[in-house]
């Protein structure tokens, strides 16, 4: 538990960093935050000899991470498109959209079981995404996209069976090479901002590899131990610190429909780390 509320703890910081990236664009961003990751993990791995981990991993394992990488980098581009075109409540609406969606995989693909109150928890949930979706004026896309990308993302992490460092590593590193092309490809031809907009810059550019690499760990290590379905009601930390940074700091618009999303959501989440504790509570 203490893992995933530190990841999304993480997360939910994320619209204070990617706005300083400006004025690389959202591929550049999820090109260097691909590369850079991949390097510390690469890095890391050695540290720990933990390469043997993937030399001996199957092939369905590595199917796995490469499914992993594939949904992860689009989540992350997905994102940045998002809060550094000042969308930062799609963001949040993924987001809160998310956690429903990793229960319900939880409950089709990995057959956990959830009690009565947690599925009442659940259901009001639904009510509050529907409002939210649905009912306040706003296109969805990018929130869908985000809510899909990382709720299988989250499913598949849940089934892989190398350690959190070696699985981050395989999931960046089978995409580094196109990374690196993309990067190359932009500083040839002038359109790069790796390397011409100071030296400011180019340390927030590799920073986002570190950036982007301890909440995935904490989150990494999060689905090894909880029940996907319980990862995914506490991950409501996150969007909700980022609607509070819309509202506060870029100050969006956030109409009464959306609010009063928000704040069913918050009441299903009540009842779910409710009923959490209290079952933690009970004798063995």
């Amino acid at each position: 538990m203490v893992y995933g509320l530190l990841a999304y703890l993480l997360w939910g910081l994320f619209p204070a960093f990617f706005p300083l990236l400006l004025p690389a664009g959202p591929v550049e961003i999820l090109a260097h935050r691909i590369l850079w990751t991949a390097v510390i993990m690469m890095v890391a791995l050695t540290a720990l000899r933990g390469w043997s981990e993937l030399r001996h991993a199957s092939g369905r394992t590595w199917l796995q991470l490469i499914a992993a990488g594939l949904l992860i980098s689009s989540n992350w581009g997905i994102y940045v498109l998002a809060v550094n075109s000042n969308h930062v409540a799609d963001a949040a609406l993924g987001y809160f959209i998310n956690p429903l969606l990793s229960v319900v995989l939880a409950v089709l693909f990995l057959r956990e079981k959830l009690s009565r109150p947690q599925m009442t928890a659940v259901a009001i949930a639904a009510v509050g995404v529907f409002q939210l979706t649905f009912l306040s004026g706003q296109a969805p896309v990018m929130a869908i996209g985000m809510a899909i990308t990382f709720g299988f993302y989250g499913l598949v992490k849940k089934q892989i069976t190398v350690s959190p460092t070696a699985s981050l590593a395989a999931e960046t590193l089978v995409l580094a090479p196109l990374a690196l092309v993309f990067i190359i490809w932009l500083e040839s031809t002038g359109q790069g901002t790796f390397t011409s907009e100071g030296p400011g810059h180019t340390t927030l550019l590799v920073l986002s590899g570190l950036i982007t690499t301890l909440p995935l760990l904490l989150f990494g290590k999060a689905a090894k131990h909880l029940p996907l379905s319980t990862i995914g009601m506490i991950q409501y930390l996150t969007p909700t610190m980022q609607m509070l940074w819309a509202l506060l700091v870029t100050q969006e618009y956030l109409s009464p429909a959306r609010w009063a999303g928000f704040i069913i959501i918050w009441i299903a989440v009540a009842i779910y780390l409710f009923d959490l504790t209290r079952r933690s509570r009970r004798p063995a």
